[in-house]
């Protein structure tokens, strides 16, 4: 009997329970569709281009060009790209050298100190083909030689051979024919 009694007890503060949890408003409470973005966010880090900021930011302005919007940074540092371009590289050594797109160093440097990514809504995305120049990014694009190419090759690609490409001449795996076309893990 004690036993029935228990049942009946635990059988009806679960019926309360849920009762009481009801409502007949249920539907019309909202329903949260995602993340919650409110609040207070600072940029850290800036990188548009790969390794524009790793090679021109002095390491004591690094924290000032990561925050720095994109359309200040030109005044803010091209300057400073420009010191650590010449002194990079004996390609820019005369103040008429220029590298292979015809820009002298304060014209390649005004160019690279806005470190945004690019991107030709009517034309071919790449960062180089031979062709187009600066206009997007393919994941196949050889990113590091042609920055070393326009850093170090002067006016034809030539000077400075050894220090012109990476030597990395393909990606370790190929890329997928479907998004993300990312290549697979190992």
């Amino acid at each position: 009997m004690k036993f029935n009694n228990i049942k009946l007890i635990a059988i009806a503060l679960v019926s309360a329970t849920t009762i009481i949890s009801c409502s007949i408003d249920d539907d019309n409470e909202p329903v949260e569709t995602g993340p919650d973005f409110s609040g207070i966010y600072a940029q850290e880090d800036q990188m548009g281009r790969p390794a524009v900021n790793t090679v021109f930011v002095s390491g004591s302005s690094k924290n000032m060009f990561n925050t720095t919007i994109p359309s200040q940074q030109n005044t803010a540092f091209q300057s400073m790209f420009q010191t650590n371009l010449e002194g990079l590289s004996p390609a820019y050594t005369d103040a008429g050298d220029m590298n292979a797109l015809g820009q002298t160093s304060a014209a390649f440097t005004g160019l690279l100190a806005t470190d945004v990514l690019n991107v030709s809504l009517d034309g071919t995305t790449t960062f180089f083909d031979g062709t187009n120049v600066l206009t997007g990014r393919a994941l196949a694009d050889d990113v590091i030689t042609v920055e070393l190419l326009l850093i170090f090759g002067g006016e034809d690609f030539t000077e400075n051979p050894t220090l012109s490409d990476d030597h990395v001449d393909s990606n370790d795996k190929s890329f997928s024919t479907s998004f993300p076309y990312l290549a697979s893990p190992w």
